[in-house]
């Protein structure tokens, strides 16, 4: 079918391959080579569409998003044809992340405004949650530590999504990671100089945002970053209870949702919640980062806070001295902020104050030896001089990613994990996006739907590990054992195969090329994507 994007059509509905609308006149083939099937949606600035664009071979589909100003007058087609150009620009830029829809055309037609966005099949959250009902509080942990990451790269590129809700979130299912979508035509404000206020509202009023998914300073027009940390947290919220804001009451003084009732999540997390829906921008976390640290953090409060009970008489090399400036470092730093050990040593000192006083667990007036403090990257060890000082980085070790991966941790980007000896071991969905994992022994893993995006895999032993749906775009797997290992529906585009063994892979329904695969080790036992067997030459 091909559909008229003429707003005022009584019939947009054609046949397929109809070249100008039966009811109109209008051309139904945008730019000469983008046919519309079916509308996705649309507002009052305009409406979205399912494409196919007829210029490229196999015909692939396309979103195509329409911006139709609602005044014609010069001024007002001149400011919206600086801001949609300017939004191009910044979607362009955007558009190389791995979970950002690529953008693939933009022009403009008489006086209406057209982008062409890269196609994610999969269903929304908003539609997951619908099927298969909430998330559990680990399963919204694992969200935000795949979509936190996104936002940290919109923010460093000065972009503000300020729309984020479980409608525009889609997990492409390809490869089951989250892509953020919808940033708009324009979402700038216009000066109010230059045109009348019915006009500045004609272009702007959309460019709020998403009733109860935006924040208060969102709403008056003057967003920050942090809006887009709010509107994550009320996505949060949806996801753990398939409410959406105006199913929720709300506190008329304060203009807080009143969340807590319905939701039944542990101490921390309830406090990150908390801080991510802060109604002041002052109290809310200010960047994706600081969530994240907070989240990472949470594992481990427990065990720290029992090893700060158990501060023990001094024993070699001034450990207690570090222990107790851990415990009581407040200092501001130069920044005027509480140093990283100072946030760990405040939040230490709010989880035991939960916790039964330190006196029923002494016995004899004695203190127990204090117990060594360690963190997801760091020893928490002193420098033999017994120096207060920083606590050096450290490479994670099998037991610590097998106990992170228990306790819920899933994100382990960035990481050296190479030489770890991870023989079997259970790391689905797991995140190791560019981190270092040369030689490492994954043999017999199970990693379905694990991001190795950009990571570096020479030399793994990957031999009978379960690969299906992993993402391995751009890894590099040269001179990797994939023996008998089941690679059914991976995603291995642009990744390095050189020297790879894939005798008896499955590689049924991957993405990969046969230039890829001519450089990697085959036989008559490996399954091609098509499903049959044998050699590449």
């Amino acid at each position: 079918m091909s559909y008229c994007v003429n707003p005022v059509c009584p019939k947009p509905e054609n046949p397929a391959n109809a070249l100008t609308c039966l009811a109109c006149g209008a051309k139904l083939l945008l730019r000469d080579r983008y046919r519309m099937e079916q509308m996705l949606g649309q507002g009052g600035f305009g409406a979205t569409f399912l494409g196919r664009d007829e210029a490229l071979p196999g015909q692939p589909y396309c979103v195509v998003k329409q911006l139709r100003p609602t005044s014609t007058a010069p001024h007002v087609l001149k400011m919206a044809r600086d801001l949609f150009r300017r939004e191009a620009k910044t979607l362009g830029k955007i558009g190389s992340h791995p979970q950002i829809p690529r953008l693939l055309d933009y022009f403009e037609a008489t006086t209406e405004f057209y982008l062409v966005q890269e196609y994610i099949s999969g269903l929304t959250l908003q539609q997951e949650v619908k099927q298969s009902g909430p998330f559990s509080e680990q399963g919204v942990k694992q969200f935000l530590s795949e979509c936190l990451p996104i936002l940290q790269y919109i923010h460093s590129q000065e972009v503000i999504h300020r729309d984020i809700k479980p409608a525009n979130l889609i997990r492409r299912e390809q490869d089951r990671r989250l892509v953020l979508i919808d940033f708009g035509a324009v979402k700038d404000q216009v000066n109010p100089e230059a045109a009348s206020l019915s006009d500045q509202t004609a272009l702007t009023s959309y460019a709020i945002g998403t009733p109860g998914y935006a924040p208060p300073e969102q709403m008056a027009m003057r967003p920050v970053y942090a809006s887009d940390i709010y509107a994550l947290g009320v996505t949060c919220l949806f996801l753990l209870t398939a409410k959406t804001p105006k199913d929720m009451n709300y506190n008329p003084a304060t203009g807080e949702t009143m969340w807590r009732e319905h939701v039944h999540v542990s101490d921390h997390f309830a406090e990150v919640l908390s801080k991510m829906l802060e109604v002041s921008v002052r109290h809310r976390y200010q960047s994706a980062d600081e969530v994240l640290r907070a989240l990472e953090l949470e594992p481990y409060l427990d065990s720290l806070a029992q090893g700060m009970i158990n501060t023990a008489v001094s024993p070699p090399n001034g450990s207690l001295a570090f222990s107790r400036s851990l415990a009581r470092d407040d200092t501001p730093s130069e920044g005027g902020s509480l140093s990283r050990t100072a946030q760990m040593a405040k939040a230490i000192r709010e989880r035991r104050a939960k916790m039964e006083p330190a006196a029923s667990r002494l016995s004899g007036g004695r203190l127990a030896v204090s117990r060594s403090i360690s963190g997801p990257l760091t020893t928490g060890q002193p420098s033999s001089a017994g120096k207060k000082g920083h606590t050096p980085p450290r490479k994670l070790t099998a037991e610590d990613v097998l106990t992170y991966y228990t306790k819920g941790r899933r994100d382990f980007g960035a990481q050296d994990l190479s030489n770890l000896n991870l023989q079997g071991a259970n790391l689905e969905s797991a995140i190791f996006h560019d981190a270092k994992l040369l030689k490492v022994n994954l043999q017999g893993a199970c990693l379905s739907e694990t991001n190795f995006s950009q990571a570096n895999l020479n030399q793994a032993n990957l031999r009978d590990a379960i690969l299906t749906k992993a993402y391995l775009n751009h890894s590099d797997l040269q001179g990797a054992d994939l023996r008998g290992a089941d690679l059914s529906g991976a995603y291995l585009t642009n990744a390095n195969l050189r020297g790879a063994n894939l005798c008896g892979a499955i590689l049924t329904g991957a993405k990969v090329t046969d230039e890829q695969l001519a450089v990697a080790k085959t036989n008559w036992m490996t399954v091609r994507p098509d499903g049959k067997r044998g050699i590449f030459k």
